[in-house]
């Protein structure tokens, strides 16, 4: 599992197919709205707007027919299967295409984009639902990185060739692009062929019903709550990306006054950005599902967006890159797109890959095919916002992007409010990493999905919050009443879900209501911690497990995780130095190890086991910590 995913079969030979698809894609467009603006308009006297929006639909209607039926292909089929045909449907088009190109045959060509859509429409559902049964869990958020990375690099890439190829003019140009459709077309089937199977579980016979397909997945994906929210903030993201890129060439006329090298130079920049956050987020979440990231990437998308639609207008007219270049205005504007980008990778990653592990096998390429149907039409009402405020408020485009910015800091605010719990525990576990080196090892081993129990030794005050960011997993904690009343920090321990307990000896039934509620949280499916010593240690030492470990698991059966942390004895928050917090801070960015040991099954998880796992996986983190 060390090695890149750029150099593992189960990885690479998809990530260059769906790449060189996505290139493809942008090459036909971009060269046909070329041919189209430039060649077939003056020839024939055709309407350029109307050209325009008319590709724009033939390539958005085959998302709202065929999404549905893409889906259900994908859960019923081998994906290896259907992806090999897929991209020999597209190699067909290509080579019509080809044809249309070298013939001159415009609407052929604009026959073609519907079928280039309608293969993109059915490679959807496959692109992120075959990523799942490749790919373990803990390199999900990597693998959706670097699909989101090659697809907006190749959507830049495709852009740039399309102006080449058409800039060389004559039968040199239509001799070029129809190569190179070809071409990509031939390089992506053949990487196709290294794709490993991937067999549905769940086959059966497929109809296509586009109406009734596409409401029938959309109201599927109603019913899964969490999965709808993932798809709805998914499309919100696909709004404002259309919104984006639809206006930039306005914007670079108007507000940069500058030449259509100025609009990719922009394009460039937010697609480099889109890919850069993606990476930071697979950076950042190490291996776990980090949806506290999606707030982060709406907040950067807000301040980038901000700050660009406050950007005055540019001097000069019709100016070319190399001088605008030299302008520190137009450096900020790209500053800022690419900041927007960042943001967008941040956002969208944890999303699709929430929309991964929450969709069972069976059901997961429909959960994508209701995701690009709701792209789609959040495409549209993109189309329709800015012809709303442009047109027929007639907002000037400052105006019109900083609505955008406005939107993507609702959407931040929104994010916090639904979840606030995944923010705050990416907070803290920022914040653990700013005062302490930390080094982790075993934490696949906490149970992907179901209720678990975890156990470890107790140091420091700071133990819970070190745990509680280090498992793949959100976590409640058990923690003593005094401490969870504290004023001033009570709501932070609310927030976070701990679970107040106190002794009987100061409040009679504490445990029994403490028991109850941890009951509650494990038959929910969730993670919850306790220190089995039930108090800091004073020594340094492990201290006796005591019953409450017992009682936790007679009421219900549930694997354990042992877990030993090393390096925080001596620390301020611990008692080396008698009470904690009492002297001022020795060390700071101290190494702490924290150590995650195999499951224990339930009925093998007595207290006396637990505390001989954990004195073992405690001299394992002494070791690691020195290494």
């Amino acid at each position: 599992m060390s090695r890149s995913l750029l150099l593992r079969r189960e990885f690479a030979p998809f990530f260059w197919t769906q790449a060189l698809g996505a290139f493809n894609d942008n090459v036909f467009k971009n060269v046909l709205l070329l041919l189209l603006t430039f060649v077939a308009v003056p020839r024939f006297g055709w309407d350029t707007g109307l050209l325009n929006n008319l590709a724009a639909g033939l390539f958005i209607l085959p998302f709202l027919l065929f999404s549905a039926w893409g889906g259900t292909l994908a859960d019923r089929l081998d994906k290896q299967v259907l992806v090999r045909r897929l991209k020999l449907l597209e190699l067909a088009t290509m080579t019509l295409a080809a044809a249309a190109v070298w013939f001159e045959q415009f609407l052929l060509l604009l026959a073609l984009l519907f079928l280039m859509g309608t293969q993109s429409a059915l490679f959807g559902p496959v692109k992120y639902a075959i990523l799942p049964q490749h790919l373990p869990r803990t390199q999900l958020v990597k693998g959706n990185a670097w699909v989101n990375l090659g697809t907006f690099v190749s959507i830049l890439l495709g852009t740039l060739l399309a102006g080449v190829l058409a800039s060389l003019g004559g039968e040199l140009a239509r001799g070029a692009i129809a190569a190179a459709l070809i071409g990509v077309a031939v390089m992506g089937y053949l990487a196709s062929l290294a794709v490993p199977a991937a067999p549905s579980s769940d086959p059966g016979r497929v109809s296509w019903q586009p109406l009734a397909g596409s409401i029938a997945v959309l109201r599927d994906s109603w019913r899964h709550r969490r999965i709808f929210r993932g798809l709805l903030g998914i499309s919100l993201f696909w709004f404002l990306g259309a919104c984006y890129l639809t206006q930039l060439p306005a914007w670079v006329r108007d507000m940069v006054h500058g030449q259509e090298t100025a609009v990719s130079w922009l394009l460039g920049a937010f697609a480099l950005g889109v890919g850069g956050g993606a990476l930071l987020c697979a950076r950042l979440s190490g291996g776990r599902l980090e949806l506290g990231l999606v707030p982060l990437g709406a907040l950067l998308i807000a301040l980038g967006g901000f700050d660009f639609a406050a950007r005055p207008a540019l001097a000069g007219s019709g100016t070319g890159l190399p001088a605008l270049l030299l302008m520190p205005g137009f450096w900020r504007m790209s500053l800022d797109l690419a900041l927007v980008g960042v943001g967008g990778g941040l956002y969208i990653v944890p999303l699709y890959t929430l929309v991964q592990v929450a969709s069972s096998d069976g059901h997961r390429a429909r959960m994508i095919a209701a995701n690009n149907l709701l792209n789609a039409l959040f495409m549209i009402l993109a189309a329709l916002f800015g012809i709303l405020l442009l047109t027929v408020l007639e907002l000037p485009l400052s105006a019109f992007f900083a609505a955008l910015a406005g939107m993507a800091l609702v959407i931040c605010l929104g994010v916090v409010a639904l979840n606030p719990r995944a923010v705050l525990r990416l907070a803290v576990f920022t914040l653990m990493h700013l005062f302490y080196r930390l080094r982790f090892r075993g934490r696949s081993r906490v149970p992907a999905e179901g209720p678990a129990l975890v156990v470890c030794n107790h140091v420091s005050f700071m133990d819970a919050l070190i745990i509680g960011g280090a498992c793949p997993r959100p976590l409640r904690f058990l923690m003593d009443r005094p401490i969870y009343e504290s004023p001033g920090l009570s709501w932070f321990f609310r927030l976070a879900g701990a679970i107040p307990v106190d002794s009987e000896r100061r409040d009679p039934g504490g445990v029994r209501r403490a028991m109850a509620e941890v009951s509650r949280a494990l038959r929910a499916g969730e993670v919850v911690m306790v220190f089995p010593e039930g108090r800091l240690t004073t020594d340094g030492e492990i201290h006796r497990f005591r019953r409450g470990v017992d009682m936790i698991l007679a009421r219900d059966a549930v694997p354990v995780v042992p877990a030993a942390l090393a390096g925080l004895w001596g620390s301020w928050t611990s008692y080396c130095h008698g009470r904690a917090f009492s002297t001022r801070p020795r060390r700071f960015r101290a190494r702490v190890a924290l150590v995650f040991g195999e499951p224990v099954a339930p009925e093998a998880a007595d207290r006396g086991t637990l505390e001989e796992r954990v004195r073992a996986l405690k001299r394992e983190a002494d070791a690691f910590l020195s290494d």
